[in-house]
């Protein structure tokens, strides 16, 4: 039961990119190429550092993660925002030097964590965006991003840092995304 369960968790994040790239396709959303980049990168390294802490069912979230977040840097190449920022190739570098830092230390747990830090630093471009132009993001996307994790979270058999840490942060970013996207629209609807 509990690998269907990571199943379902890893295919909802898989799938939870449609909304978004439907709303790239019909010019309602402008993902910023740089920030969604950055996810990719950072969801990779955490695939690869749950996997090898043999933490499968993160690792298959994380996968599903990554394949979603590129599908839409894809998309984002010709209908999304493209302006690299001294902000982002900070981003860059943070993702690199964690991957550097987890082969230094040998610990797929710094492999986890260090991305964590930087996809919470590359979420607040974002965050900055959802307020700014609510009606350029799709909050479909985000609402699937904090039921999938739960999935996964729900078919661990044991709770560490290699195989809690990322499920249990995209359920918070995503929920902080969702939340200030709520709080926008009504205040664009009450205006």
């Amino acid at each position: 039961m509990k690998d269907v369960l990571a199943y379902c968790g890893a295919l909802l994040v898989m799938l939870s990119s449609l909304p978004y790239i439907i709303d790239i396709l019909r010019h309602r959303s402008k993902p910023n190429i740089v920030t969604w980049l950055v996810w990719t990168i950072l969801t990779g390294i955490a695939c690869a550092a749950a996997f090898a802490g043999h933490e499968t069912r993160t690792a298959l979230f994380t996968l599903g993660s990554t394949f979603g977040t590129a599908a839409i840097v894809l998309l984002g190449i010709r209908h999304g925002i493209a302006k690299f920022s001294l902000f982002d190739i900070c981003c860059l570098l943070g993702a690199l030097a964690g991957l550097v830092l987890w082969q230094v230390f040998n610990s797929p747990t710094i492999g986890i964590v260090v991305p964590v830090i930087i996809d919470f630093v590359g979420l607040l471009p974002t965050l900055k965006h959802s307020w700014q132009r609510p009606h350029e993001e799709t909050w479909l996307t985000y609402f699937i991003d904090i039921v999938a994790p739960l999935f996964t979270i729900a078919s661990l058999n044991h709770f560490n840092t290699v195989s809690l840490l990322y499920p249990a942060y995209i359920f918070f970013a995503d929920l902080a995304v969702l939340w200030v996207l709520a709080i926008r629209h009504s205040q664009v609807a009450a205006d």
